[in-house]
C-alpha cells in the first residue's frame, strides 16, 4: 500500500441546465475516492465549486463560506417587484453582490425586452441591504445582464440623482442619459464612500465605442441598430458628465463595459478595484492556497472550447495551478482544437459522454457520468 496522501482539487464550474458546480465536484470527489480504494491509496480530495463571476457565483462563494444567503426585497430590469438574494462573508465583513439576481436577462424573458430602460435599481437595493448588515466591502458581480445604464439605477437607490439641464430628474434606463447635464451627489448613502467597492469584470471592453457596452453587449439584450447608437451616445454623454462632477475618468478604461457599464458611475465617484472574475472569486474561496498544493487538479464546465480559455473558470483555474501539476477537464461536450489546447495549458480534456449524445439524453446522467470519468482518470494518474 501507498502511505503517501495524494492531494487532489475538484474545482469545476457548474454544468449550465444539468449539474451546479456544487454538485459536479462533489461527482469528482466521490470517483477519484472510489479510485483510491480500489487501489489501496490514500488520497484527500478538495470540493472547491467555483464560478467565473457570472451566473452560479453567489452559491459557489455561500458553499465555500458556509453561510446562507439573505434575502431583501429587490426589483428586475423592468421594475417589477422580486426578492433577490446576496451574500455575507462569516466574519461579516464582506457582501458578495450577483447582480443578475436583480437585473439578470432570466428574470425577464417572459416579456419584451426594452433596452432603453432596463435599470440596475434592484442591484442598488441589495447593496444597500448589505450595508445596513455592516459590511466593509462590496463583492459585485456583473454577469447576465439585461441593462445598460451605466449603473444609473442602482445608486439612485443610494441617492444619487441625475438631472437634465432644467433640474429635472430623469427615469430610470440608459436611453434617456443623452439629456443628463449634472449628477446630484448630496444625498448620496456616505456608507458607500467609507468602503471598498472590487467588480468582477470578466471582459476588458471599454464603456463606449465599436467594442463598448451598447455595440458588444446591446444586441443580446434585445437593443436594435437604433438602440444601440442612442444608448452608446448616452453613455459617452453620462461619462462626460461623471468626470467633470467626480474628477474620474471613465472613458476608455478596460472593464467598464462589462454588463452595461454597471461599475462605471462607481469607478467615476468611489473606491473602486475591478479584477477579473475569477480572480475575484478565487480569492472568496481562498483557492490559491488549496490549488497551490494539489497533485492533481480536476475542473469542468458543460462546454470546453476556445471561448473557456480567455478569462473564464478553467482559465482561473489554470493560473491557480503549479506548472508541475497535471490539470484534467471534464465537459459536457470538448469542442478545442490541439493547438488551443496546448495554449490553455490544460494536460488532456475529456467528454463524459460514452458516445454521441444530444444534451437531452445525457442531463439525467451527468452526475454518474462526471464521476465515472473522474474515477478513471484517478486510477490511472494514481497507478
Amino acid at each position: 500500500m501507498d502511505n503517501e496522501v495524494h492531494k487532489v482539487v475538484a474545482i469545476p464550474d457548474s454544468f449550465k441546465g444539468t449539474l451546479s458546480a456544487r454538485e459536479v465536484a462533489g461527482a469528482m470527489r466521490r470517483g477519484v475516492e472510489r479510485a483510491a480504494t480500489t487501489l489501496d491509496i490514500h488520497v484527500d480530495v478538495s470540493e472547491i465549486p467555483f464560478a467565473d463571476g457570472g451566473e452560479g457565483t453567489l452559491e459557489a462563494v455561500l458553499a465555500a463560506w458556509g453561510t446562507a444567503a439573505q434575502a431583501c426585497d429587490a426589483t428586475d430590469s423592468l421594475g417589477r417587484p422580486i426578492r433577490s438574494h446576496y451574500g455575507v462573508s462569516p466574519d461579516g465583513k464582506t457582501g458578495l453582490i450577483e447582480a443578475a439576481q436583480a437585473n439578470g436577462l432570466a428574470a425577464v424573458s417572459d416579456v419584451p425586452l426594452r433596452p432603453r430602460e432596463a435599470t440596475t435599481r434592484g442591484v442598488g437595493a441589495m447593496v444597500r441591504a448589505a450595508l445596513d448588515q455592516g459590511v466593509q466591502e462590496i463583492l459585485l458581480t456583473a454577469g447576465g445582464s439585461a441593462t445598460t445604464d451605466g449603473g444609473t439605477g442602482m445608486l439612485r437607490e443610494l441617492g444619487m440623482r441625475f438631472l437634465d439641464k432644467n433640474g429635472n430628474e430623469l427615469p430610470d434606463g440608459g436611453g434617456c442619459l443623452v439629456e443628463l447635464a449634472t449628477i446630484d451627489v448630496e444625498n448620496v448613502d456616505p456608507r458607500a464612500f467609507d468602503i471598498t467597492w472590487k467588480i468582477a469584470a470578466d471582459v476588458t471592453n471599454p464603456l463606449t465605442g465599436p467594442h463598448g457596452a451598447a455595440h458588444v453587449f446591446g444586441p443580446q439584450k434585445g437593443a436594435t441598430p437604433e438602440d444601440v447608437e442612442v444608448l452608446d451616445a448616452a453613455l459617452a454623454n453620462m461619462a462626460r458628465v461623471a468626470e467633470a462632477v467626480g474628477g474620474q475618468q471613465t472613458e476608455g478604461v478596460p472593464g467598464l463595459g462589462a454588463a452595461g457599464g454597471i461599475a462605471a458611475l462607481l469607478h467615476a465617484f468611489f473606491r473602486v478595484e475591478l479584477e477579473p472574475g475569477w480572480q475575484m472569486v478565487s480569492q472568496a474561496l481562498g483557492a490559491p492556497e488549496t490549488v497551490g498544493s494539489a497533485d492533481l487538479v480536476l475542473t469542468g464546465e458543460g462546454r470546453f472550447d476556445s471561448q473557456s480559455i480567455d478569462g473564464k473558470v478553467i482559465y482561473g483555474v489554470r493560473q491557480l495551478t503549479p506548472p508541475n501539476v497535471p490539470l484534467v477537464v471534464l465537459a459536457g461536450q470538448v469542442g478545442i482544437t490541439p493547438e488551443d489546447l496546448e495554449r490553455s495549458g490544460v494536460t488532456a480534456a475529456f467528454s463524459i459522454a460514452r458516445g454521441p449524445s444530444t444534451l437531452e439524453e445525457i442531463a439525467p446522467q451527468t452526475a454518474e457520468l462526471v464521476e465515472w470519468n473522474a474515477y478513471q482518470i484517478a486510477r490511472f494518474w494514481l497507478s
